[in-house]
């Protein structure tokens, strides 16, 4: 059984198929019309596709783990619509009678099963908890930073860091302990319907702003050789975990090259060689965008550049699966910053000729 096949049909046909849920479940539910007018249904067959993209990412990566996080996710973001567990579950089984109607086996019943994922984890999930907690290091100043930013006070947060850095707190610290849990945080906020969409842009571009104050201690430290070239896949909108990424390895003493999305891949081929790139770095954090660090992937391997670079991808989806990374056909994963950093200079560190040491 082709997973990659079946999964590859199920995107083709995402339209078509959320059009038809979206007509089955205002029929079944003639009140939704009532409670959210033609604008409601529009958004309906938008989260039915979104859904089915999800679906088919799983399928096409054979991850169920992809698919029930997503259900989890999705829940806890429909509720704050007023939208219930019952009518997220029956979507999902119209979704189940559209493929049972238009796809044959063993297609039919590979993505069933999948669906069926989504269905017993509605009866499970919880509620996702805070990414500021007490425990951390530099809590407090987390939590004082993530509510500045909340408040729209841009000074306040670039103050605090500021202060920090001259009482000599080590950027790296900033980073990994400040931004990454306030960014996690600022997500979850928007999930769960506490904050707009305006409000979360604002804060991540505060991020930015406040970061970039930081970039004379990051390109002051001492160069150690490596080059890494970064980019994310797709049209992904949430480049900034990567750019921290990219930061921290300036950090590093590594000479970095952060492209940002929607790269060409040809253009993005091009780079690595022309810098002689040790590393590239990939990011997707948007499930049914895994397909394209696959296709990517296989576009370096088969490139002049796939024989002297090693590939380290990262990204929600690879924290959900840790096993995705092999099936993309990375070299290695890393789940933060300094993750990636070890696990770069670890490769760095190995080469023997012209064979690159595979991850530890």
């Amino acid at each position: 059984m082709n997973h990659e096949d079946t999964g590859r049909r199920l995107l083709q046909m995402a339209d078509e198929l959320a059009e038809y849920v979206t007509h089955l479940q205002y029929q079944l539910q003639p009140d939704l019309m009532d409670r959210f007018g033609e604008r409601g249904r529009q958004l309906a067959r938008q989260d039915s596709n979104y859904s089915i993209r999800y679906l088919a990412e799983s399928v096409h990566m054979q991850s169920p783990d992809l698919f029930s996080h997503y259900t989890s996710w999705a829940m806890e973001l429909l509720a704050g619509y007023k939208l219930s567990k019952e009518d997220m579950a029956l979507n999902y089984r119209l979704i189940e009678q559209a493929v049972n109607e238009h796809f044959e086996e063993p297609d039919r019943n590979l993505i069933v099963q999948y669906v069926q994922v989504g269905l017993n984890q509605m009866q499970s999930a919880v509620a996702s908890q805070s990414f500021l907690t007490a425990d951390q290091p530099l809590a407090d100043m987390a939590t004082a930073y993530t509510n500045a930013l909340l408040r729209a006070d841009r000074r306040e947060a670039l103050q605090l860091v500021l202060d920090r850095v001259e009482a000599g707190i080590p950027i790296t610290d900033l980073y990994l302990h400040v931004f990454q849990p306030s960014q996690r945080e600022i997500g979850r906020l928007w999930q769960t319907n506490q904050i707009s969409v305006a409000q979360e842009h604002l804060c991540t571009a505060a991020t930015q702003m406040v970061m970039s104050h930081l970039y004379p201690y990051l390109f002051a430290t001492q160069r150690t050789g490596g080059t890494m070239v970064a980019a994310c896949v797709g049209e992904e909108l949430h480049e900034i975990g990567l750019r921290m990424v990219s930061d921290l390895f300036e950090l590093n003493g590594w000479d970095t090259y952060y492209l940002g999305a929607n790269v060409p891949s040809r253009s993005l081929i091009r780079t690595l060689v022309e810098k002689k790139a040790n590393i590239v770095a990939i990011s997707a954090t948007m499930t049914f965008h895994v397909h394209l660090v696959e296709e990517l992937i296989a576009e370096i391997r088969s490139s002049e550049a796939g024989d002297n670079v090693h590939i380290l991808v990262g990204g929600l989806p690879f924290n959900i699966d840790r096993e995705l990374w092999r099936k993309v056909g990375a070299d290695g994963y890393a789940n933060d910053a300094q993750e990636a950093i070890r696990l770069a200079d670890h490769w760095k560190h190995h080469r023997i000729g012209n064979e690159l040491a595979r991850p530890i």
